[in-house]
């Protein structure tokens, strides 16, 4: 069996010590979790976890149904081989001269990103897209100098009408 990403998507209770629980469960089962992110639904109450987590398909199967058992869990899916729609954000604060801004600002509009800050050392860049979109981005933006990064790890939703 080889390891491969999992993308899991949990519906939870919006409640205190939520999140400490389930990432409890992972830390327990000795899974690193890649990407975590967490937001309201489109039900009062209830928030929506994406969690990204490396194992093969059977250790990620024992832990969904772990997941299942907690309280505070309404419904959790793997949805790895699902046809999803998955979207990551990232801010990144690149060195930027009076030389190089123009340059910046051209591989920006390129990747369909978005100048949300701009300093007189700096320029901040909002971007979204998937994982590999932004590793590219950011790893062009690396030749000027990259002063910080700040991602959301995955989010997704599957594709067509809901259940």
């Amino acid at each position: 069996m080889t390891n491969t990403k999992h993308t899991l998507v949990a519906l939870v209770e919006d409640k205190p010590g939520v999140l400490n629980r389930i990432a409890s469960l992972f830390r327990r089962r000795s899974f690193n979790i890649q990407s975590l992110a967490v937001g309201g639904s489109e039900q009062s109450g209830l928030s929506r976890m994406t969690i990204v987590a490396v194992g093969d398909s059977a250790q990620i199967e024992q832990v969904r149904k772990q997941l299942d058992k907690l309280i505070n869990v309404v419904r959790v899916a793997d949805i790895t081989e699902e046809d999803m729609v998955t979207r990551e954000l990232a801010l990144i604060k690149v060195k930027a001269t009076a030389l190089t801004r123009s340059e910046i600002m051209q591989i920006v509009d390129i990747f369909r990103a978005n100048i949300v800050d701009v300093a007189p050392g700096s320029l901040t860049v909002e971007v979204t897209g998937d994982e590999d979109k932004l590793d590219s981005l950011i790893r062009l933006l690396r030749d000027f100098g990259v002063k910080e990064v700040s991602r959301t790890g995955k989010i997704a939703l599957t594709r067509g009408s809901s259940s």
